[in-house]
């Protein structure tokens, strides 16, 4: 049975998060005032994505990163706008939220599955390690 995440595991994933937001809106202002929007889009996303990699792996889960990690990382974001892409949609069409406030709620509804696809790829021996260690041992 796979273990549940302790809640300061899940709070440092919410906080990670945010900071990962702000430092994608720290790097998108300025440089969206020399490039174009998308090329500063890209770069501030790209930008955030590598400091939420280390911050999820130093601080969220308190593991080491490795290339393997880092590669795989990307499909953490990619769980995240597809989960958010969903929710905006089943929020806006079916349910008539404003569409202003909508993508907000599609994001809160989205951590859990990002923070679990995050999770995996970051944490992913621990599980077998720890299911190895709950099994009883036999006797010798």
């Amino acid at each position: 049975m796979p273990s549940l995440p302790d809640r300061g595991q899940l709070l440092r994933f919410t906080v990670v998060g945010g900071v990962n937001t702000a430092t994608f809106y720290a790097c998108y202002l300025p440089l969206h005032r020399v490039l174009p929007y998308f090329a500063a889009f890209t770069l501030g996303f790209l930008t955030a994505m590598t400091c939420s990699f280390f911050l999820n792996t130093y601080v969220t889960y308190r593991t080491r990163p490795t290339w393997k990690k880092f590669l795989l990382f990307p499909l953490t974001q990619v769980t995240a706008y597809v989960v958010q892409s969903v929710g905006l949609v089943v929020l806006v069409s079916w349910c008539g939220v404003n569409s202003k406030v909508a993508p907000l709620a599609a994001a809160v509804v989205g951590i859990p599955f990002t923070f679990l696809v995050s999770r995996r790829i970051l944490l992913p021996g621990r599980r077998a390690r720890q299911s190895a260690r709950s099994r009883p041992r036999e006797p010798a």
